[in-house]
């Protein structure tokens, strides 16, 4: 892609002499570290960003104010200011740091901010926002630690843990936070209530090297009598992880954590915290466990026991336990919630006779049931994500997880049952023991996934690459439930680097997912090895075991992901030590000769690409020295560009001289004199034009081999590395048809064949189920997001939109629509943090029409496809005089650089083609 960020720069002068109305600005949308007001953050100069909406076209911030205040009043007067920029010349409107006095732990602080446009009009000031600063030295956790006292000795799951105290308030409140985390999951109860609507709480970490609080505010549920309690189950801390069959891999007991602070109108305040005085016992959550699922006797149900008054003089004494308060840190990602519920859309008895659900999707959650039965009826419920061939309840891909919820009622008035801390992968429930007749009002499916908020969406005229972009988005968010995991069913559901950095790229168009990969990073660098080795899982689980590439350049293209989507320059600094270590890690094992070419040295390679476990098949197995060579150099010539951007010039200077020895001793090794790739692969091919390691004497050979190695097969053989970059290489080398050819192809493999057998979400092997309904045994997932990394293709290359790489997080817009595949329709649609982002195109009769939308403070280059310049009308008007200096035609191609506004271009196909 051609860089048109010089000719914007000049441009949005020419549209600043040549912009005529008035503009009424308003600034909307504003966040602190990309999030709204949020409480219980320790970073100590968090960043403001803010978007601007505007009644003009054309419009780019030239200045900002910001104010910052310890009260809202206190904004209105400059001598209450805490903090305020004064009128800063800049048209930065993401990211700008504060830069008032060091904030204090617990603090709360306003702000507001107003911005001057390219025609020095100034808008009014923004709504008024806020943050407040979490708990930032440990001495200022009062807190202790208190556990029950338990055998954890056998290999089964324990009884979650209630804990509770009571406390009176005697004073007017003026405001009231609790600080919370737990060792396993916890839930928090204050005077009965449940506090917040986070799941899954406290997250899933590092848990040895950083643990997350969370903060609340709970002024409103506090009264003069008062109780406090938890409920503290395994989780991932202490429950099953893995496939070895093995539980308690960060620790064996659990434990729980609060802090709350009170204070009085008065101005005095008074601290509650975890201590011996405290009181726990096991409740009716008899069983919880991640993969296995929760039992729940209601019979054995405490009522009341989280409120004022309660008989706890059979529960126990707690324990404290004397543990690390160094390693809590605030949370930076976004929490896990309930999202959004399924109805059932069919009832079903399987051949077997089993009574099954149909909930029409595969979701990731649980089910909330309602019943209503005698005492002590006992009501099963199983999840499975298919039905096997012959219509039968199929669990053999869960492996080792029994996915198995129990209830036991308690009888009389109907009961109404979800689970705490377990989560399934599922589209159809088991149902056993049901008293009375099940119908579809007594099972609700509900998702969960961490809360990201939608950003992007993509249509077309094919109904079925359109099924094939739901199916991408469910798969993502069965799956970004905390840690972006490889799979929601089975045993394992763990932070896969591999999976993670392939489909970053399309994560960050379907969703925003800035916090969510800023959090997952620095879990990344925290388990790190001494040597700079990334371990394949983050959060580990494995003991360090990593240094895979392809997995382990997490490290860098991830960061480099968020940089991109979000124009996010901090984690790039922050995750900088990171990148290298990892890339001194690949130095290391490549030695002088700059090749990673050692046999002990343990790579996953092009994960199950199409026959791979076939020896004799080789036209899908790419030798893993080459990935891993391919690999090193485009991490390290990436590493390089980050060390230029965060002022780092030796490094930059350093790693660019590296990845240029890389790069001659891969031409060396693995390309012939002719352009011919030693593993004649498609994903050879993939990796080396795409990370631009074909010199430009043999660079129309190798595309022709590669070309023909498409051709010849008639569909894809790639695997995790080669899927995300093929249709993208192929468009590189000008062969859209065959890109276009593969995308649609609806036979085994593809990415379309899922779809016609009913997918509804990404499946892990291109063959997970056969035309003939069998389903692979073994390690088989139907919710796998790795090959929905097609997406990316489909929003940047098919739809036309993407950010310009030299100004990234689209403060320059690449609009490059490119028709093809017999579609007549595409749209894409991206909420960027500057605004809404549009690029939509149709051939309607001989006629090309194409919509777009370029946020205020932005700019864009639109590349109009087999255009004329004469022939172009731009919102019904012909491009005239004032448009023309703007305006390039490139052989069959119009380019257009524009501010922000609304445009519609029309022009008819015919008139280039009959010229």
């Amino acid at each position: 892609m051609k860089n048109y960020s010089v000719c914007a720069f000049f441009i949005f002068n020419l549209l600043t002499a040549s912009y005529l109305g008035i503009a009424q600005d308003q600034v909307i949308n504003a966040i602190c570290e990309y999030k709204s007001n949020p409480i219980g953050i320790d970073i100590q100069m968090p960043r403001l960003s803010w978007q601007i909406r505007s009644t003009g076209e054309n419009i780019k911030q030239s200045a900002y104010e910001i104010r910052v205040s310890e009260s809202q009043a206190g904004l209105e007067n400059k001598k209450d200011l805490l903090w305020t920029s004064g009128k800063v010349v800049s048209d930065q409107s993401l990211h700008v740091a504060y830069q008032g006095p060091p904030l204090v732990s617990m603090q709360r602080v306003y702000w507001q901010v107003r911005i001057w446009n390219n025609n020095n009009q100034v808008s009014d000031w923004s709504e008024v926002a806020f943050w407040e600063m979490g708990i930032l030295e440990e001495e200022i956790w009062k807190a202790s630690w208190i556990t029950k006292q338990e055998d954890v000795q056998g290999k089964n799951s324990l009884p979650a843990q209630y804990y509770r105290k009571e406390f009176a308030i005697s004073k007017k409140i003026y405001k009231a936070r609790v600080y919370v985390t737990s060792l396993g999951l916890y839930q928090l109860f204050i005077n009965g209530k449940k506090v917040g609507n986070d799941l899954f709480t406290p997250g899933y970490t590092s848990y040895h090297k950083r643990l997350q609080y969370q903060t609340y505010d709970v002024s409103t549920m506090l009264q003069q009598n008062n109780a406090i309690g938890a409920i503290v189950g395994d989780g991932w801390y202490r429950g099953f992880l893995g496939w070895k069959g093995e539980r308690s891999y960060y620790g064996d007991h659990l434990a729980l954590l609060v802090q709350l602070r009170v204070d009085y109108s008065d101005g005095t305040s008074e601290t509650i915290t975890t201590n011996k005085e405290w009181k726990v016992s096991y409740g009716p959550i008899l069983q919880s466990d991640i993969y296995h699922g929760e039992t729940y006797d209601a019979r054995l149900e405490m009522e009341s026991w989280a409120v004022h008054g309660y008989n706890d003089m059979q529960w126990n004494a707690v324990d404290v336990l004397d543990y690390s308060k160094e390693i809590l840190v605030a949370p930076v990602g976004m929490p896990v919630k309930a999202i959004e519920e399924l109805s059932p859309i069919k009832m079903i008895t399987t051949p077997k006779g089993e009574t099954v659900v149909d909930l029409g999707q595969n979701m990731v959650g649980w089910v909330r049931m309602k019943v209503k039965g005698e005492k002590g009826d006992k009501v099963t419920l199983q999840f499975a994500e298919v039905l096997d061939k012959e219509g039968n309840f199929y669990t053999t891909n869960l492996r080792a997880a029994k996915a198995t919820d129990v209830y036991i009622l308690q009888g009389g008035e109907e009961e109404v049952y979800e689970p705490r801390f377990t989560f399934h992968g599922f589209r159809f429930v088991k149902i056993e023991g049901f008293p009375g007749e099940l119908t579809p009002g007594s099972i609700t499916g509900v998702v969960i996934h961490s809360d990201m908020k939608p950003t992007g969406t993509f249509i077309c005229s094919d109904t079925l690459i359109n099924q094939l972009q739901k199916n991408i988005q469910w798969g993502q968010k069965g799956n970004f439930l905390d840690v972006p995991t490889d799979c929601p069913q089975r045993d394992e559901r763990v932070g896969w680097t591999g999976d993670a950095q392939i489909f970053s790229s399309t994560a960050a168009f379907n969703f925003d997912v800035a916090a969510f990969y800023t959090k997952w990073l620095k879990d990344l660098a925290a388990d790190q090895q001494p040597n700079g080795s990334v371990p394949h899982v983050i959060p580990d689980m494995l003991n360090g075991w990593g240094g895979a590439t392809g997995w382990a350049d997490a490290a860098v293209i991830v960061p480099w992901t968020v940089y991109q989507a979000y124009g996010d320059q901090r984690i790039l600094a922050e995750q900088y030590l990171s990148m290298k270590a990892w890339i001194d890690f690949m130095q290391n094992k490549a030695g002088e000769d700059f090749l990673w070419n050692n046999a002990e040295d343990w790579h996953w390679g092009d994960w199950l690409a199409f026959h791979s476990d076939k020896p004799d098949y080789a036209g899908s197995v790419t030798e893993k020295d080459l990935i891993a060579t391919a690999y090193f150099y485009h991490s390290t010539r990436m590493l390089s560009k980050i060390a230029s951007i965060i002022g780092q010039s030796a490094d930059a200077t350093r790693y660019q001289q590296l990845a240029e020895h890389i790069k001659t001793a891969f031409i060396k090794e693995f390309i012939t004199p002719n352009g011919r790739l030693v593993s004649h692969t498609q994903t050879a091919y993939a990796l080396a034009i795409s990370f631009d390691l074909i010199p430009d004497t043999m660079a129309e050979n190798s595309a022709r081999y590669f070309a023909e190695d498409v051709e010849r097969f008639g569909h894809l053989t790639t695997g995790f590395l080669g899927t995300p970059l093929l249709c993208s290489t192929l468009s590189k080398i000008e062969r859209d048809d065959l890109a276009f050819m593969l995308l649609n192809r609806k036979e085994f493999p593809s990415w379309l064949y899922p779809v016609t057998q009913g997918a509804t979400t990404i499946w892990e092997r291109w063959d997970t189920q056969k035309p003939d309904g069998t389903i692979i045994q073994g390690m088989n997932s139907f919710n796998h997001y790795a090959y929905g990394a097609i997406g990316e293709w489909l929003y940047t290359h098919v739809a036309g939109l993407s950010t310009d790489p030299e100004q990234p997080g689209y403060r320059h817009i690449i609009f490059n629509p490119h028709p093809g595949g017999g579609l007549t329709t595409a749209r894409a649609e991206f909420v960027s943090l500057f605004g809404p982002v549009k690029s939509s195109w149709e051939i309607r009769g001989e006629t090309f029409i194409y919509s777009i939308e370029i946020p205020v403070n932005t700019s864009g280059t639109v590349i109009l496809p087999d255009a004329r310049v004469a022939e172009i009308r731009m919102n019904s008007e012909e491009l005239g005089p004032v448009y023309l200096n703007r305006v390039q035609q490139e052989n069959n191609q119009v380019v257009i650089t524009l501010g922000s506004g609304k445009y519609l271009f029309e022009y008819s196909l015919n008139d280039f083609n009959e010229k």
